[in-house]
């Protein structure tokens, strides 16, 4: 009763909350502008891979992560390379190898005598792009290093939060072929990977292209041939998108179907391990970057379906059966992604 006799305190005005904000049209072509020039960009040093460069950069826009699961030398440490001069963002590179330390990826407190005390030294992972080369070489110790930063944002080290930089992205690389010194990723790891995805063989005419870029004279004053990437936004600039890209608009109805397909692959007689919420999550913010790629405000059913196999692709355990069959967690997706209403 007292409640109700409060006026501007009443129960119901505390419940009360402004509606989000939808992105605007001319944000949304904003957007799908620079995301087609880092695209470009990237595409004049790894050739004939322009689609795996619109994952990898719908996934930055998507304020996730990449895993790109691939045999050596086809790209993947150049896509992760280009992807970053492209934004003129900062980047560090870790080489995953069986003796790396946690230490290493996330900093460590190291004591200085000239001072007397412990001073922080932060690792690896204090960057915006953070190229984690091999990461199936480090022990599952090692790579759990990387699971707080990539959740949250944030690394814990004795005891103290330290905030990491905007925009930061892991793009991951493993090599899915030669297993001797190598550990599985554990599910906590796979499952914070917002998308993954490999990169084969280019076609005979990018290889060409390619090998005439890659082998060919390296201009005055440059390192490598990434270093002739030019600069198409900042830091800055992605960062807002990224809480841009968040505005765009998922109706009930796309979310209630959201919510059909992960419990499609959960009760699936071939799956002994579904979609997870965090799955759908993802899903759900791929599709509003799909949207944004393509300069829409809203998520229609078809982003839905554009996003869904690099997004749950990598999540979804088979029964020994269905493997033994030959089945695969693509074929899966397509069956749960077909079977399911729309409304």
């Amino acid at each position: 009763m007292i409640l109700e006799e409060s006026g501007a305190g009443t129960a119901p005005d505390l419940q009360r909350s402004e509606p989000p904000e939808v992105l605007s049209e001319q944000r949304a072509h904003q957007i799908a502008e620079d995301a087609s020039a880092v695209v470009r960009e990237i595409a004049t040093i790894v050739e004939g891979k322009e689609e795996v460069a619109r994952i990898a950069v719908l996934v930055l826009l998507a304020g996730g992560h990449l895993l790109i699961e691939d045999i050596p030398g086809v790209g993947k440490t150049m896509l992760a390379k280009s992807l970053s001069a492209a934004l003129g963002a900062d980047r560090h590179r870790i080489q995953f190898t069986p003796d790396l330390l946690p230490g290493d990826v996330t900093g460590a407190s190291v004591f200085n005598q000239a001072s007397g005390e412990f001073e922080f030294r932060p690792g690896a992972v204090f960057t915006q792009i953070l190229l984690a080369d091999e990461i199936n070489r480090a022990s599952p110790k090692t790579q759990s290093a990387l699971l707080e930063a990539m959740e949250e944002r944030q690394v814990s080290v004795d005891g103290t939060t330290y905030a990491l930089a905007e925009p930061f992205m892991v793009v991951a690389t493993a090599n899915p072929v030669e297993m001797e010194g190598t550990y599985r990723l554990p599910e906590a790891q796979r499952d914070r990977f917002l998308a993954q995805t490999s990169m084969g063989y280019p076609v005979a005419s990018a290889e060409a292209r390619m090998l005439e870029a890659q082998a060919g004279p390296v201009a005055e004053g440059d390192r490598e041939v990434v270093d002739a990437v030019r600069r198409r936004t900042s830091p800055e600039r992605i960062a807002a998108q990224v809480r841009a890209v968040r505005s765009v608009y998922a109706s009930p109805v796309i979310l209630q179907y959201v919510v059909r397909l992960a419990e499609a692959t959960r009760s699936h007689p071939q799956v002994t391990l579904g979609a997870s919420p965090r799955a759908a999550v993802h899903l759900v913010r791929a599709a509003k970057a799909n949207a944004a790629l393509a300069a829409r405000t809203f998520v229609t059913p078809q982003d839905i379906a554009d996003v869904i196999f690099p997004v749950w692709r990598h999540r979804l355990h088979l029964t020994p059966q269905a493997l033994s069959r030959g089945a695969s967690a693509g074929e899966l997706v397509d069956q749960v992604l077909r079977s399911t209403p729309q409304t």
